[in-house]
């Protein structure tokens, strides 16, 4: 993603060692899934200046800079792209969530288009990882994960029922976008 931070978020289970015990492969798992969340898809910055805009062509257009979409009028890839990004602000706006939980949404949407287009999950693989990264950072009674809740119970149902009628429930649309192999179709105007 041309908005991302360059790291390639850990969605891949690790691999451990022959011999070693099921806790440390949770302890790892664990680490990878920290890491996956100290990942900013937008910093703090951008999402206060994002937060400023008063209408949808103003954040439109602000998220349109940060993802360095150019050609919107003609890539439709682009296009979808950031309706996707955008939507998920807007969705995000309506929950009033804090800088924080809006840091994480927004990394969490980039991060199951980044498993789908360059991880190649498929929809089952995806639903899993939603749920081991959503138990991460919802709520838990774990003391391991005390830093890392950042959603209680019904925010992230809300999440989770909101990216069924986003992502999910369009991820067969979103891997022909990704995997298809067409021809460059020209739109313009005479």
């Amino acid at each position: 993603m041309a908005g991302s931070s360059g790291a390639t978020p850990g969605a891949m289970t690790p691999v451990t060692p022959a011999g070693s015990t099921a806790d440390s492969e949770k302890h790892t798992e664990f680490q990878e899934n920290e890491k996956i969340l100290s990942q900013d898809f937008l910093s703090s910055d951008q999402i206060t200046d994002l937060l400023k805009e008063a209408d949808i062509d103003g954040i439109q257009e602000k998220m349109r800079v940060f993802l360095n979409f150019k050609n919107l009028q003609t890539c439709l890839r682009d296009a979808i792209l950031l309706d996707y990004y955008v939507s998920g602000f807007f969705w995000a706006k309506d929950m009033d969530f804090s800088l924080d939980q809006y840091s994480k949404f927004m990394t969490l949407l980039d991060m199951l288009l980044h498993n789908l287009q360059t991880l190649h999950m498929s929809l089952e693989d995806s639903i899993k990882w939603l749920g081991e990264v959503m138990a991460e950072i919802g709520p838990n009674r774990s003391p391991r994960n005390e830093g890392l809740q950042v959603f209680d119970v019904k925010e992230a149902n809300a999440i989770i029922d909101y990216l069924k009628i986003s992502l999910l429930q369009h991820y067969r649309l979103y891997e022909f976008m990704f995997y298809s192999t067409r021809e460059e179709i020209v739109i313009g105007t005479e």
